[in-house]
C-alpha cells in the first residue's frame, strides 16, 4: 500500500516546479541549470532533467529526485517527505 502511494506522489510532482520552487533555473536545451542549492558557487553546475524527472550537481556531486531533493534541503526523514510531497500532490496517505 505504502508504495502505491510513493509511486502516486512521483507521479504526480514535478521536479521541475518543485525544484524551481528554491533554485532559479534556466533553460539548457531539453534540461534545466542553475545555481546549485546544495554548495556555494558562481558558475551554475545544478542540472535538473526533465525527462527523468532527476537532477545532478557536477560540482558536488548531489544527486537524486523530487524527494531526495526534500529531505537534504529541508532535513526531513522519508516519511516527513512523503507526507510533504502527498500533500503538495493531493494524494492521500
Amino acid at each position: 500500500m505504502a508504495g502505491v502511494a510513493i509511486e502516486a506522489v512521483r507521479e504526480r510532482t514535478d521536479i521541475v516546479d518543485l525544484i524551481g520552487a528554491k533554485v532559479r533555473l534556466r533553460q539548457a536545451g531539453r534540461n534545466l541549470k542553475g545555481l546549485c542549492p546544495f554548495h556555494e558557487e558562481k558558475t551554475p553546475s545544478f542540472v535538473v532533467y526533465p525527462e527523468s524527472q532527476s537532477y545532478h550537481c557536477f560540482g558536488c556531486g548531489k544527486s537524486g529526485d523530487a524527494f531526495s531533493f526534500i529531505m537534504d534541503t529541508e532535513n526531513l526523514d522519508f516519511s516527513d517527505t512523503l507526507k510533504l510531497l502527498a500533500a503538495r500532490a493531493g494524494v492521500e496517505l
